[in-house]
C-alpha cells in the first residue's frame, strides 16, 4: 500500500459512491478528469459533480480525478498538451480564467491550444462573510469601502487580476468605488480562500456560488449577494446585486477541454456523454445542489462564446487597469 501511495502521490481521488472505487488514477477509469487547481474550488467541484453524475446515471462505469495546481492553471494545460491522448481519456475542466490569464499573459497558452469540447454549466459570483461578521448586508460592505477601501480585505481563490478579483472589482465599481483600490488577498484555490475567511484572515470572500453554498450550508458563513441578473430559482432568498440597486451581473461558464488534435470520433463521444448527462435526474440533483444553470454548448458554439468573452473581458480589464494595450 505504501508503494502504491508513493507511486501515485500526485493524484487526488474521491470515492463518489460504492460503484466508484479507484485502484489507480487510470486503471478502470473510463474518464479521467484533470483539475487545474487544488481541492475545494469551483473547478474541483465541477469536475467531481460531473463525474458523480456520469457514474450514478450509468453513462460511465468509473471516473477518476487529478488535482494539478501551479502556474495559474498553466501547469495542467501544459500537461494536457504534452500528454495528448497517450494516457487515455482525459478531460480538463476550466472556466473564465483560461481566457483571463491568457489576456494578462499569466499563462503562455489559451483555449486555442486545446480542443474545446463543451461548456457544461454557468455559475455566478458570490460574496460571503463569516456568521459573526459585522457586515450584515452588501450595503454594509459598500459603506465600509467608501469610508476606507483598505479596511476590507477580500479573499479570492486565485491571483490578482483573476476572475475572483475581477468580479469583486466590478461589484464595487458598480457602487461607485474605484475597483483598482480593492484590497484583494489571493489564495491558491477556493478551498484555501474559504479557510482564510473562516480563520478571520480576511473580511469577505469573492467566489463562485457553488463554493459559497458549501460554506454557507455548513453554518459557518452567510452569502450577502450574488451576481445573477435575476433571483435564483433554487435560492430565491439570496439577494442579487441588481436587486440591491447595483448595475452589475456576471456569469462564469465552466466546461471541458481535451488534448489538441483530438480525433473527431473521440470528440463526438465526449460531447454525446456530456449532452446525455444533462437530461438525467442524477445530474439534476448535482446541479440544484450547487445552484448551477445548465449551459451546454458543443465545440463550435463553445468556441464562439469564448471569442466573444475574450473581446468583452479585454475591455473590462483595460478599464480596471489589469492589462494595458500597447499603442
Amino acid at each position: 500500500m505504501n508503494l502504491l501511495k508513493k507511486s501515485f502521490k500526485s493524484f487526488k481521488t474521491t470515492v463518489l459512491a460504492a460503484s466508484l472505487v479507484l485502484s489507480s488514477p487510470f486503471a478502470m477509469a473510463d474518464i479521467h478528469f484533470l483539475v487545474p487547481g487544488g481541492p475545494g474550488g469551483g473547478w474541483d467541484t465541477t469536475a467531481r459533480g460531473v463525474g458523480e453524475g456520469l457514474v450514478k446515471s450509468g453513462i460511465e462505469d468509473n471516473a477518476s480525478f487529478q488535482n494539478m495546481s501551479g502556474g495559474g492553471g498553466g501547469r495542467a494545460i501544459a500537461y494536457l498538451i504534452e500528454s495528448g491522448t497517450k494516457k487515455g481519456d482525459i478531460l480538463m475542466v476550466n472556466s473564465t480564467p483560461i481566457v483571463l490569464r491568457a489576456l494578462t499573459g499569466k499563462i503562455p497558452y489559451s483555449y486555442r491550444d486545446l480542443t474545446p469540447v463543451a461548456s457544461m454549466i454557468a455559475d455566478y459570483g458570490a460574496f460571503v462573510v463569516r456568521n459573526d461578521s459585522p457586515f450584515k448586508t452588501w450595503q454594509d460592505v459598500v459603506a465600509a469601502m467608501k469610508e476606507d477601501p483598505s479596511s476590507v480585505k477580500v479573499a479570492g481563490g486565485s491571483a490578482r487580476g483573476s476572475m475572483d478579483h475581477l468580479v469583486a472589482a466590478q461589484a464595487v465599481k458598480a457602487a461607485g468605488i474605484d475597483g483598482r483600490r480593492l484590497r484583494y488577498i489571493p489564495y491558491d484555490a477556493g478551498g484555501k480562500a474559504k479557510a482564510g475567511l473562516l480563520s478571520g484572515e480576511v473580511n469577505l470572500l469573492s467566489t463562485g456560488l457553488s463554493e459559497a453554498l458549501e460554506v454557507a450550508n455548513g453554518g459557518q458563513a452567510r452569502i450577502l449577494a450574488v451576481t445573477s441578473g435575476d433571483a435564483l430559482p433554487d435560492y430565491p432568498e439570496i439577494p442579487t446585486l441588481k436587486s440591491l440597486g447595483y448595475d452589475m451581473e456576471f456569469i462564469n461558464w465552466r466546461g471541458f477541454f481535451a488534448a489538441p488534435n483530438l480525433p473527431a470520433d473521440k470528440l463526438a463521444e465526449y460531447t454525446e456523454k456530456l449532452r446525455k448527462l444533462q437530461t438525467t435526474p442524477e445530474w439534476e440533483v448535482v446541479r440544484a445542489r450547487n445552484g448551477w444553470l445548465n449551459l451546454f454548448q458543443e465545440k463550435d458554439q463553445f468556441i464562439k462564446s469564448l471569442e466573444q468573452q475574450e473581446a468583452q473581458l479585454k475591455v473590462v480589464m483595460e478599464e480596471l487597469g489589469f492589462i494595458r494595450t500597447l499603442r
